[in-house]
């Protein structure tokens, strides 16, 4: 095993306690952070959006095709479920403007790479996973901006083009520049390929660090609300996912990959989007920063006992054929 893939293979796989460690920096001893520039975020997400990019090839987005169903399904779920679920968590726990804003945005935006990753160590539908958050992330220009707006319209001025062009911006040009080079220099991304998951956990943290250091203080005084609706949002898109699959009568393998890019969301996106969209709303940036840390702690268990889940059901499968 090479340098780059010892160094790729430890961020991926402490992935979780490194943003939290850093989180808790940001917000304990928030000077130590400050050096991280606002400015910064929307070229970090880029970066990570361009990792995934050099990731994809057209075998994902085949999918559409072949199994155009599961695809549907999942594009319907991503879409409703999570932004219902956050308007519905933000009115019930009377977040102040800014932290709903922060909220919807979570739920209006796609899956991330980071449900790929899960529904792997999970033993889930991959190629599902990856084919489902390729199409909802070409659909967020759209839907995003629409969706934020249909609900976000009576408390607060969304500007819809300004996101769109910030998600075709931030999102779909570098992906697509990333999708390119792979095309046709596979060979140098597959050289590059073990470092992506460092690069990506790095951006991350230093997005995570620039808007918990910021805003430190108002986390920690309204950090309870906060941290219990950013939970639940989490928790129950999983139980959704996991609940639909089970209603539409998917394979675990399916139904899995369904809970995990429900519950899962691309809160670097939420947050860049809030910095942009939302400029006068600073509270707006915190929910997606928690989520970032939390969905990746949360995503480690599940993968967990999704894992133990399906080796107890084979192991029981054996003993009955026996």
């Amino acid at each position: 095993m090479s340098v780059l893939e010892k160094i790729g293979n430890f961020f991926g796989k402490f992935m979780a306690l490194i943003i939290l460690a850093v989180a808790a920096l940001a917000l304990f001893v928030p000077q130590s952070c400050l050096w991280i520039q606002p400015s910064w975020i929307n070229p970090l997400l880029m970066l990570v959006m361009f990792g995934m990019g050099l990731t994809l090839k057209i075998e994902d987005f085949a999918l559409v095709f072949t199994r155009p169903k599961d695809i549907i399904i999942g594009c319907l779920a991503q879409f409703t479920i999570m932004p219902l679920l956050a308007f519905a968590l933000g009115k019930i726990f009377g977040l102040e403007v800014g932290l709903l804003a922060g909220v919807i945005l979570v739920g209006t935006c796609p899956g991330g790479t980071a449900s790929n990753v899960i529904t792997y160590l999970s033993k889930g539908d991959v190629a599902l996973s990856v084919g489902m958050t390729s199409v909802n992330t070409l659909l967020a220009p759209l839907l995003t901006p629409a969706i934020t707006y249909l609900l976000l319209r009576e408390s607060v001025h969304v500007d819809v083009v300004s996101m769109f062009l910030s998600i075709v911006k931030v999102v779909i040009v570098p992906i697509g520049l990333g999708f390119v080079i792979n095309k046709f220099f596979g060979k140098f991304t597959q050289k590059i390929g073990a470092i992506l998951p460092a690069i990506s956990v790095i951006a991350i943290a230093l997005i995570v660090g620039a808007v918990v250091s910021r805003n430190s203080q108002k986390i920690l005084t309204t950090g309870a609300i906060v941290f219990a609706v950013v939970i639940l949002h989490n928790l129950l898109g999983y139980a959704c996912g996991f609940g639909l699959g089970k209603l539409l009568r998917l394979n675990v393998s399916k139904t899995k990959a369904l809970s995990i890019e429900i519950g899962m969301q691309n809160s670097g996106l939420a947050t860049s989007l809030a910095s942009t969209a939302f400029p006068a709303l600073a509270m707006a940036t915190v929910p997606g920063a928690i989520f970032s840390v939390w969905h990746n702690l949360s995503g480690a268990v599940l993968a967990n006992f999704y894992r133990k889940w399906e080796e107890k059901d084979a192991g029981s499968a054996d003993s009955n054929g026996n």
